[in-house]
């Protein structure tokens, strides 16, 4: 049977300890009767092969790996291995049980919810259920690609009890996936549209896999996909994340390295995937995946760069280290990396540790952990981030955290006033400037405070202006997203869409750069590409929000005010399904059915307070020029960001020409 099947058409990967082979061998010859095809070393492995790859490219093309689990077994530290790696493939996991052998804690998180099968009574018995497990199983994968495993039917599940759960790399509680989906939260408030509103409290619903063809992918791409938590108690989840989002920060430094942002990175977190689906999806050539073990003080890093074309292990590593060396096996990881994929590191000597407290960091992943997963999160966030520069104050990327948490807390209305926002803020970004003056994201944000909440474009543009000084900045998302979010309020349509795709290239999973690129198209006039891009987004996320609204913007601009009202219909933000039915409603002539819509969006408890610039739109579009300027002078004082679109927003053009138009826009830049 061995010479007949190639290992990726085999149905199951045996993995054993040396001690059971005896075991192992009956095993295989009674499956191999029954038609199950194996995969099983030494017999398998080809002569000359390097044994240790021989058996990763094993386990990644069979169908499954079946574990013969026993006291010889539980203590065998390759066993432990395969099993690993195959969790991390993704591969249905099926456990021939043979005593009572207590699984350590490794092994309970891998084969707590995985099918084990009795078989202490011999394996001739176990042998019908283990068959037609492993059958119902591989069904679904019949003559597939090699390498890609499908889910698996749940006929399957309910064949075997308890049941068999394909342990997936990523398959982890939904929640976290559902936060990987908002974790762009921050970003959608900052677009302006109703940036003062608090989070809505309804989740959105899962994403939809429609991502657009990819170009083909440069060999000089790499995604770093969030490290898996394989502490003992799982607690440490916001300690490998953070592991992995510095090497996303390291490695975008680098020249000629095509990195994607976290957002794209972390979207797979929790979702049962392919190595080739996240390679289309992000465009990359490979993948450096990994997982963490902490205890105390006491780190396991282990790491594998992956090739995506032929799932071949580039390179590997394990490291066995203290906290305090952590920043030393970043560097370390992302050498291993750069040499393996042959390209240069900037700057020759090794970085400074951004703190030499330990505790400080924790407290800083533990904020950046509460930031991704709860847009509500300001408070126990800043909490974490005061925690650590008071352990440390001269940790400049803490202060930057927390300068930018107050941004977003007074964008995001979580708190205020302006003028204690404001304050703190700028202290805290001009306290991690002074400390690290070539840190760009400090001089980012810096710009994003002075344009989000002074109004001040030429104090904006000259911060922009020292961040591309310092680094090639048309490679950090912040500054394209903000280069690009200045030209369209500018007028510059042609920048704002160059440089939003840009931005899209590089986190090509983050839906707010699909809803800027629309916004900028809509603005200048392009409808068509306009309209294509929000429909993009809406494949991916049917839930994603103002993106319906946005679209039925761009319906009315095409004069198609009935589609305008069925997208603003679909409208999944509870204040925009009130205030854009009107515009359409009023365009069609149906003005009682409109006033109904404005009624309630003026009795709203957030929509005066966080939308005022909308309804300013409302009365614009119906003729009443005085009502519209009385919201657009609201907007103004409640320094809602949506006038930041007022100079050339297409719904304001009949305003333009009246004085009122033009002292709006000198009180802005005055304020």
């Amino acid at each position: 049977m061995s010479d007949d099947v190639p290992v990726s058409g085999r149905d199951a990967f045996l993995s054993y300890a040396s001690l059971d082979a005896e075991v192992a061998a009956r095993l295989c010859g009674l499956l191999e009767k029954s038609a199950i095809t194996v995969w099983m070393a030494p017999r398998d492995v080809p002569a000359g092969a390097n044994y240790a790859d021989a058996i990763v490219r094993a386990i990644t093309g069979c169908r499954t790996l079946l574990v013969i689990l026993s006291a010889n077994s539980v203590g065998s530290a390759h066993v432990g291995k395969e099993i690993e790696r195959a969790s991390s493939k993704g591969r249905p996991i099926v456990a021939v049980r043979l005593d009572e052998t207590a699984l350590t804690p490794a092994l309970e998180y891998f084969l707590s919810e995985s099918q084990w099968i009795d078989a202490r009574t011999g394996i001739e018995a176990a042998l019908p259920k283990l068959i037609d497990g492993i059958r119902r199983l591989t069904s679904a994968a019949g003559a597939g690609d090699a390498g890609t495993i499908p889910e698996r039917p749940a006929a399957a599940a309910a064949a075997l009890t308890p049941t068999v759960t394909p342990i997936r790399r990523y398959a982890l509680p939904a929640a976290i996936a559902l936060a990987v989906v908002l974790a762009g939260a921050l970003l959608v408030e900052r677009a302006g549209w109703l940036q003062r509103a608090p989070p809505p409290s309804a989740a959105l619903p899962a994403v939809a896999s429609a991502p657009p063809e990819p170009r083909p992918a440069t060999q000089k791409s790499i995604a770093v996909l969030p490290f898996e938590d394989l502490s003992e108690k799982k607690d440490q989840g916001y300690f490998s994340d953070g592991l992995s989002e510095e090497l996303i920060d390291l490695l975008s430094k680098v020249q000629g390295l095509r990195v994607p942002a976290r957002t794209s990175s972390f979207y797979f977190k929790g979702r049962q995937t392919t190595l080739a689906e996240i390679g289309k999806a992000l465009n990359v050539s490979h993948v450096l995946e990994g997982s963490v073990r902490k205890s105390g003080k006491a780190l396991r890093i282990s790491t594998e760069l992956v090739s995506v074309s032929d799932d071949s292990r580039v390179w590997s590593e394990t490291y066995d280290r203290q906290l305090d060396d952590v920043f030393k096996v970043q560097d370390d990881i992302a050498g291993s990396v750069v040499a393996a994929l042959k390209v240069s590191m900037l700057g020759e000597a090794p970085r400074a540790a951004p703190t030499g407290n330990s505790d400080a960091y924790l407290h800083y992943l533990r904020a950046r952990e509460l930031r991704a997963g709860e847009a509500a999160a300001f408070e126990p966030t800043r909490d974490e981030l005061l925690k650590a520069v008071q352990l440390d104050p001269s940790f400049a990327q803490a202060w930057l955290a927390l300068g930018d948490l107050y941004i977003d807390g007074f964008v995001g209305s979580s708190y205020g006033p302006y003028e204690v926002a404001r304050r703190q803020a700028m202290d805290a970004l001009q306290r991690s400037i002074s400390l690290d003056p070539n840190l760009v994201s400090a001089h980012v944000e810096t710009a994003r405070l002075y344009y989000m909440m002074d109004w001040d474009i030429p104090a904006a543009q000259a911060e922009l202006k020292r961040a591309a000084e310092l680094a090639p900045s048309d490679r950090e998302s912040g500054f394209l997203w903000l280069t690009g979010y200045i030209a369209n309020s500018e007028g510059q349509f042609d920048q704002a869409i160059a440089s939003h795709l840009k931005s899209r290239d590089l986190d090509p999973l983050n839906l707010d750069n699909y809803r800027q690129l629309g916004n900028a198209y809509y603005r200048a006039g392009r409808l068509d590409e306009a309209a294509a891009v929000l429909n993009e987004v809406l494949q991916r996320n049917p839930g994603a929000s103002t993106a319906h609204y946005r679209l039925g913007l761009v319906r009315l601009a095409q004069h198609r005010p009935e589609d305008a009202l069925a997208e603003f219909t679909l409208e999944k933000s509870a204040d925009f399904a009130l205030i854009g039915p009107p515009l359409a409603l009023d365009a069609l002539g149906r003005t009682s059915e409109s006033d109904k819509f404005l009624t309630q969006a003026l009795a709203s408890k957030t929509i005066p307070f966080a939308a005022a610039y909308q309804l300013g739109l409302i009365y614009a579009a119906r003729g009443q020029t005085d009502t519209a300027f009385q919201w657009l002078q609201r907007a103004l004082q409640q320094r809602d960001a949506g006038m930041h679109w007022m100079k050339f927003d297409p719904l304001l053009k009949g305003l333009s020409s009246d004085p009122r138009f033009k002292a709006l826009l000198v009180q802005m830049h005055q304020a």
